[in-house]
């Protein structure tokens, strides 16, 4: 498990301020620890016998009161070498890891004093397994590697969240710093900033949520062809995520088809976000250049055929993606679960009625190279 993000310093100075005072720092990870606890069927008083510490320490950690975000590097390290010898997968200790950096990612954005060039948003470019974790207590949906786990071998005992819960007040203060956040990220070297305040910001269910983000990005003044593009698909983003997916096929129109340097932005961000290459990124400058480095596609097709399904609002998105990646990987119909996936989806798309007349294309395209792979 690598080593938690840098806490701001006015989380260093406040880490002596009673609960009530300060952002928690450790809901996300000690939520994951208890999992990986459950998991493996023991208890609180079991899972400290094995991990040298006190019942208490484990409670504080599975609750927050104690954060494992402040725990030393070195600590943290013992700990989760202590865990891999309890038997906690290496999938749950790697969740474990980024529900570290998501704790320090939340505890900044539920700072109302700290300014915003002390965001930690604005560090780096989220990946997928960290903004799944991230968003967890917004929208209820647990990261794939906990939605994937079997039941816990013991069941619980008494009434427990079913995962990590922001209080209402929490709620509130996190979206209205998501606001002012990217209302006021508006200097130079601040557009990644706001573009991922306005990501978090299509999580609030408030009723002027939509009104305000429409606004937001209808006041974008894009100065480069980059920005433009990374607006357009926030936009269709945020709406195709509320239901709304006549904007999603607005973006596909006219920033992807026939744009060459559009498309290849598209299959860069895809393969970025779910991790096809391990070089973290600071910026999104790599989207349209070749920073990203060699990456092979067999998992950004895993992840878009995944997403080949009429109730996905992404739908419209994946079926072209997947179109666009075969143009530049065609080997990848060849061999793999993807491309066996793949196969068997197309029929069950093609039979239905929900397609786009696009997307209906484009997978009987599918389906024809698919017949020449074969042949």
């Amino acid at each position: 498990m690598g080593p938690p993000m840098r806490p701001t310093a006015r989380q260093t100075l406040t880490a002596g301020t009673s609960t009530a005072q300060r952002p928690r720092c450790g809901l996300l990870s000690g939520y994951v620890l208890r999992v990986i606890r459950e998991q493996q069927g023991r208890t609180q008083e079991e899972a400290a016998d094995h991990l040298k510490v006190a019942t208490d320490t484990i409670a504080g950690w599975e609750t927050g009161r104690r954060p494992l975000t402040a725990v030393p590097v070195g600590q943290l390290l013992g700990l989760r070498h202590r865990l891999m010898r309890m038997g906690a997968s290496p999938a749950l200790l790697h969740a474990l890891a980024r529900a570290v950096e998501a704790d320090v990612l939340l505890a900044s954005a539920l700072d109302e004093e700290a300014p915003i060039e002390e965001n930690s948003l604005g560090v780096m470019v989220m990946r997928r397994e960290l903004a799944e974790v991230l968003v967890w207590p917004l929208n209820g949906v647990p990261p794939r590697t906990v939605r994937a786990l079997p039941a816990p071998v013991r069941p619980r005992r008494g009434p427990a969240p079913p995962g990590p819960e922001l209080t209402a007040s929490e709620r509130r203060t996190f979206f209205a710093q998501m606001r002012r956040t990217a209302e006021q990220a508006r200097g130079p070297g601040q557009f990644l900033l706001r573009r991922q305040a306005l990501y978090l910001s299509g999580y609030d269910q408030q009723p002027d949520a939509s009104d305000w983000l429409a606004h937001q990005q209808r006041t974008e003044r894009p100065d480069d062809w980059l920005t433009g593009w990374l607006n357009e698909r926030s936009v269709a983003a945020v709406a195709a995520r509320r239901g709304d997916r006549d904007r999603m096929a607005y973006f596909i129109d006219t920033a992807l088809q026939d744009d060459e340097a559009g498309e290849a932005a598209n299959l860069a961000y895809w393969a970025y976000w779910i991790g096809e290459t391990n070089v973290p990124q600071l910026s999104d400058d790599f989207i349209a250049g070749d920073s990203l480095g060699p990456w092979n596609g067999g998992r950004l097709l895993t992840h878009l055929v995944e997403g080949i399904a009429p109730e996905h609002g992404y739908v419209d998105l994946n079926i072209h993606s997947v179109w666009s990646l075969l143009q530049v990987r065609p080997d990848l119909l060849r061999s793999g679960a993807a491309a066996r996936a793949l196969r068997a989806r197309l029929p069950v798309m093609l039979d239905g009625r929900e397609l786009s007349s696009r997307g209906r294309r484009e997978l009987e395209s599918i389906r024809y190279a698919i017949r020449l792979a074969e042949a």
